[in-house]
């Protein structure tokens, strides 16, 4: 890994879910049925359609929140509350991991599709919290999802972010795209590797990652 790669960098901005925990957590999981039993209740509609409808809109709008707003007009404050509303037990605090992030060199913020409450609570049972600068929900995007350019320039904008001194980690690829092409410097964190022209580094271990960026 080319630490040269990282000079530049004076902002680090950190996707929550599967990146700041790892996969094996499950903890999506948990949204997840959350999610597909919001669609069924609100919509009135069979798993197996809440489903196909959660897929649809993900692939169409990016997340399925904003499926739901765009299609059905749907409140959103509701919906994050409740989907949100899940333990945190599988969670456990990862001081290695809260060390590496300490060192990095200038400004660190999360930024979320999820809400800034919850991501709070995540950061809190992995014993991340004060290690931030800033974390930022999807509300602060005015629930414009990643992996929408808009969001990404929007949370930038306050923040008082330069995208060409900033670092992206992301479990999810397509959420670089945007990203690189604003000219930051893009870690795809996943077990499985990812080739693509907008993904400069790949990880599935960010905490050693971080400490080889850091030592």
């Amino acid at each position: 890994m080319p630490r040269d790669d990282f000079t530049h960098v004076t902002s680090w901005v950190f996707d929550l879910d599967n990146t700041l925990y790892p996969p094996s957590a499950r903890l999506f999981d948990l949204i997840e049925v959350r999610m597909t039993a919001w669609v069924m209740r609100t919509l009135g509609v069979e798993r197996t359609e809440a489903d196909r409808l959660r897929l649809h809109y993900w692939r169409t709008h990016g997340t399925t929140l904003a499926g739901l707003m765009r299609e059905h007009d749907v409140d959103p404050a509701p919906y994050l509350d409740d989907v949100h509303d899940i333990s945190m037990e599988s969670l456990t605090p990862d001081p290695a991991l809260a060390a590496a992030i300490r060192r990095l060199p200038g400004r660190r913020i999360v930024y979320t599709n999820g809400c800034a409450p919850y991501a709070e609570r995540v950061l809190a049972a992995r014993g991340l919290s004060n290690l931030f600068n800033a974390v930022y929900g999807v509300e602060h995007a005015g629930f414009l999802p990643k992996p929408e350019r808009a969001a990404f320039e929007q949370i930038f904008k306050q923040d008082a972010l330069a995208p060409e001194t900033a670092a992206m980690f992301e479990d999810d690829a397509r959420n670089l795209e945007a990203p690189h092409a604003m000219g930051m410097r893009t870690v795809h964190v996943a077990p499985a590797r990812r080739d693509a022209a907008y993904i400069h580094h790949h990880t599935d271990d960010l905490c050693g990652f971080l400490e080889r960026l850091t030592a």
